[in-house]
């Protein structure tokens, strides 16, 4: 068998579950050391890319949205 054929299992690609899961434990400062180790082994820059620029906008918009709320609430 070559190496090729041997894959290990930490030259696997991450998940979409996995990489998510690592963007919130960022964004909470969580993440543990050997989490950190897979995404720097596993995960694809772009893919981080994608999805902390997708959690930082839902986040604006659900503060946003709940700004909204309490501003309405209060004047109405």
């Amino acid at each position: 068998m070559t190496d090729s054929d041997q894959q290990k299992p930490h030259d696997k690609p991450m998940r979409l579950r996995d990489t998510l899961s690592s963007v919130l434990a960022a964004a909470l400062g969580v993440q543990s050391n050997r989490a950190r180790e897979r995404d720097f082994s596993q995960g694809k820059p772009s893919h981080f890319i994608i999805a902390g620029i997708g959690f930082t906008l839902l986040f604006v918009l659900c503060v946003l949205g709940v700004v909204k709320l309490v501003l309405h609430t209060a004047a109405g």
